[in-house]
C-alpha cells in the first residue's frame, strides 16, 4: 500500500492537481491520507474537497476546516484568515460543508496516527519544539504520528526518552525505524519554508520507508484567482515566497 500524504491544501487547486500528477509519476498511490486545511486562504476550496473525495481518502480537519463551516469562531483567526474564512464560507455547497463536518479530529491507520495540529490540542496546537512534540508523545498510542498545521516539512524522533528534530529531507528515503517518530510532510497550498514549492509525502507499507517530494506548480493562475475573489493581497503575495 502507498499512501500519498497531503497538509494544508488551503484551497489551491493548482498545487493540489500538481502533487497528485507528480505523485503518480513516482510511483502511484492508493489512498491519500489529509492531514487537514483542505479549505481556507485560497481560491478554489469547494473544487479542492471534490478533488480528493475522487480517490481512497482519510481525512481528518483542520481550523480552517471548521471555520469555514462554523464550528470554531474565526475572530480569532489574523485578519487576512479572518477574511479568507468568511469569503470560503459562502463558496461551499451543503454537500462539501457536511464533508468537512464529517471529519475526525484524529484517525489511525495501522502504524499511523494523523491529526492536524497535536494530539493534545488537534486543530489548534502547532507541534515545533520540544515540549509540544513530547505533550502528542505522551499520549501517542502508535508508533509514527503525522501532523500539518505549520506547513513546515520535518521529522521528530523519541530517543531514550527525549526528541531530537531533523530535517525531512527533499527525495531522501527514509527507513520506518522502531523510534516513536514524528513527521510533518509540509504544505501543498501554502508552504512556509521559503520554499514556494508544494511539499508531500509517500509512504509505502511494504517497504516501511517515506519520502517527500516538492514539485512547482502554476502560482500565477492560482494568485489571479485569488486577485479577481478579492481575498488580502497578503495571503496572494506569500505564495510566491514560501512563507
Amino acid at each position: 500500500m502507498r499512501a500519498l500524504i497531503l497538509s494544508d491544501i488551503h484551497a489551491n487547486l493548482e498545487a493540489l492537481e500538481a502533487v497528485v500528477a507528480d505523485a503518480q509519476t513516482c510511483g502511484g498511490f492508493d489512498v491519500i491520507w489529509c492531514l487537514g486545511d483542505t479549505v481556507g486562504y485560497g481560491p478554489d476550496p469547494g473544487p479542492c474537497i471534490d478533488r480528493i473525495r475522487e480517490f481512497d481518502l482519510v481525512a481528518v480537519a483542520g481550523n480552517h476546516d471548521h471555520a469555514a463551516i462554523g464550528l470554531i469562531d474565526a475572530s480569532d483567526f489574523n485578519e487576512s484568515a479572518k477574511i479568507a474564512a468568511n469569503w470560503t464560507a459562502n463558496q461551499l455547497d451543503h454537500e462539501q460543508k457536511e464533508f468537512l463536518a464529517s471529519l475526525p479530529l484524529v484517525a489511525v491507520q495501522d502504524t499511523f496516527t494523523l491529526v492536524h495540529g497535536s494530539l493534545r490540542a488537534p486543530i489548534e496546537e502547532y507541534l515545533l519544539d520540544r515540549n509540544s512534540a513530547m505533550g502528542t508523545l505522551a499520549i501517542l498510542e502508535t508508533q509514527y504520528c503525522l501532523v500539518g498545521h505549520s506547513h513546515i516539512p520535518f521529522r521528530c524522533l523519541e530517543i531514550d526518552g527525549d526528541v531530537d528534530f531533523y530535517d525531512f529531507t527533499e527525495d531522501e528515503l527514509i527507513e520506518m525505524t522502531n523510534n516513536r517518530q514524528i513527521v510533518n510532510p509540509g504544505g501543498v497550498g501554502q508552504p512556509r519554508d521559503r520554499n514556494p514549492r508544494s511539499s508531500y509525502a509517500i509512504y509505502d507499507s511494504t517497504e516501511n520507508n517515506l519520502v517527500r517530494h516538492r514539485v512547482d506548480y502554476d502560482i500565477l493562475k492560482t494568485q489571479r484567482k485569488m486577485v479577481a475573489a478579492d481575498l488580502p493581497s497578503r495571503l496572494i503575495e506569500r505564495l510566491g515566497h514560501g512563507l
